[in-house]
């Protein structure tokens, strides 16, 4: 993907929807295309937080303790929990088929953050979006 359809892509995602153009080529410049095949686990629960992904192509599933929990497409996070406060994920993600994903590691994410603050007010937004999603739910 050239980095233009990337940003492109990086609009339409929340959590940087409010950078300008110099932001988001930094973003590009850091972060890396990564390619999973079906089948493969991208992070697994309580392990290491080695990197947040959004999703280009493909599918993967979010399975909490065995249990799925969630399917993620195109356009859509994950891994951003366990860069933030450092503990082990909290889930195991598998890649349902052929996945692409745009990958940034702790060592890249959270300086990020550091340097467009609104990455962080976004972020806030979402986990508090699903913390009130999984107070819903009856069966947990």
């Amino acid at each position: 993907m050239t980095d233009q359809a990337l940003i492109d892509r990086l609009r339409e995602v929340a959590i940087f929807r409010g950078l300008d153009e110099k932001e988001l080529h930094r973003i590009v410049e850091v972060g890396k295309e990564v390619r999973f095949d079906p089948g493969k686990v991208v992070a697994e629960q309580d392990g290491g937080a080695a990197g947040f992904h959004l999703i280009l192509d493909g599918e993967v599933s979010v399975d909490v303790s065995g249990r799925e929990r969630a399917r993620l497409r195109s356009g859509q996070y994950f891994g951003e929990m366990s860069l933030i406060d450092g503990k082990p994920r909290s889930a195991t993600v598998r890649a349902e088929a052929p996945t692409t994903t745009f990958a940034l590691t702790s060592w890249q994410f959270l300086p990020l953050l550091d340097e467009y603050p609104s990455i962080s007010r976004a972020l806030l937004v979402e986990l508090s979006a699903r913390l009130r999603r999984v107070e819903q739910d009856p069966v947990q």
